[in-house]
């Protein structure tokens, strides 16, 4: 066990070292720079040459890169090259709402999608399977945006039950209005509980039908004992995989989410780097989002096993 962590998380170094290269090059291949951006038509060449000699940006793009990566070796993620803030507290600006965003959606879903994706297993081809596979492949159709627009035009233009947007709220303002989560938290339940059941229903129906399972029924082992000790703890292994690529989509801020509801997450603060070309703020935020993502599936794997150990794996 000790030796695959050691793999996975020299993998992962590797992982996030070739993303970091790539998120640089594809930045400097943007047209225009932070320089750019910052002024209008109307500034002279001049003006926007020396803002460049101020921001650092005429020195060559492998200087830059080599300077950056080494401040991330001592934990020092640069400054925004249009304000001048670290990046670190933007980072840590933008990282409340989504964590808290995340956390209760995944708080939500997980006993719901187990339990719902158990039931449709366990009674595979009934009534209540039927049901619950037709209400979750129409969700899933259904694009993110749109389920969005439509809860907001029911339950909060219609009906006024719920805040529309984040507007003028922060990541510490949730504690005191919890009403702010209920629509974006909506949405991501009914997208997430869809796939994370139906993957645990497959997982069910899988485990009910393999050889040893069937062996066990004929020498009369109880159901219950069965399903509890060896059915669900194999079938909720797809479920904790797909479980792993959800929480990746949560931790960046699920952008669709981010952009119709007006969240101040990460996604949000990604694309302000983005727009501005603030090139040491969308290294920081993905690299941030790298690590937290390799971090996520490494916890995943390491569940699955304990659950279903395969020693030959962790060889």
């Amino acid at each position: 066990m000790r030796g695959y962590v050691v793999q996975r998380l020299g993998l992962a170094v590797v992982q996030v070292m070739v993303l970091s290269v790539l998120v640089f090059a594809l930045t400097a291949l943007l047209p225009g720079d932070a320089a750019d951006v910052r002024f209008d038509e109307s500034a002279s060449p001049e003006q926007v040459a020396t803002l460049r000699a101020e921001l650092g940006l005429d020195r060559p793009a492998v200087e830059r890169f080599f300077d950056w990566a080494g401040g991330v070796l001592t934990g020092d993620l640069g400054q925004s090259l249009v304000n001048r803030q670290p990046v670190s507290e933007i980072i840590g600006g933008s990282v409340g709402a989504t964590l808290v965003l995340a956390v209760v959606t995944l708080a939500v879903v997980v006993p719901l999608a187990a339990l719902l994706g158990a039931l449709a297993g366990v009674f595979e081809g009934g009534r209540l399977d039927r049901s619950i596979t037709s209400v979750t492949l129409v969700l899933t159709a259904i694009p993110d945006f749109v389920l969005a627009l439509l809860l907001i035009s029911v339950l909060s233009l219609q009906l006024g039950w719920l805040p529309a947007t984040w507007v003028g709220a922060t990541g510490d303002d949730l504690l005191a209005s919890p009403e702010l989560l209920v629509l974006p938290v909506l949405v991501l339940f009914l997208r997430t509980v869809c796939t994370l059941s139906r993957q645990v229903r497959a997982g069910t129906i899988t485990s009910l039908h393999a050889g040893y399972v069937v062996q066990a029924r004929r020498l009369g082992v109880p159901r219950r004992s069965l399903l509890l000790r060896h059915v669900l703890p194999n079938a909720a292994v797809p479920g904790v995989q797909e479980l792993a690529r959800v929480g990746d989509n949560l931790l960046g801020g699920v952008l669709v989410v981010e952009a119709i509801f007006a969240i101040p997450g990460f996604a949000t603060a990604l694309i302000d780097g983005v727009e501005s070309r603030d090139v040491p703020v969308v290294q920081g935020l993905t690299l941030v989002l790298a690590v937290a993502a390799l971090l996520v599936n490494l916890a995943a794997d390491l569940v699955c096993n304990r659950l279903v150990p395969r020693t030959e794996v962790l060889r």
